[in-house]
């Protein structure tokens, strides 16, 4: 069974990989996208908050930005985890932090 598990948990992060999410800020001025396994892929800034004058602001909408996207892969990744163990666990019982 244990070996069942680690193949799951192989299958769960390649599965991962590709699912996108998106964490954005300022009315959508800052977006982070990233895969399930919080891995950021890409950051868009509008060129206005590039002014040094914008630092501190654009500084704050990163942060944002950022945590947004790493809330909604894990998000993600538990919804995967989960569906991918109802197959082997028996309704109800609940094993958290297995993978």
């Amino acid at each position: 069974m244990l070996d069942q598990i680690q193949g799951m948990k192989e299958n769960l992060q390649k599965k991962l990989d590709s699912i996108t999410v998106e964490g954005e800020s300022g009315g959508g001025r800052v977006r982070i996208i990233a895969n399930g396994n919080q891995v950021v892929t890409n950051i868009t800034i509008v060129d206005s908050l590039l002014a040094p004058e914008n630092g501190e602001e654009l500084e704050d909408l990163l942060i944002t930005a950022f945590n947004r996207a790493t809330e909604e892969a894990k998000i993600k990744a538990g919804e995967e985890a989960q569906n991918m163990m109802s197959g082997i666990i028996p309704p109800g019982m609940n094993l958290p932090n297995l993978f």
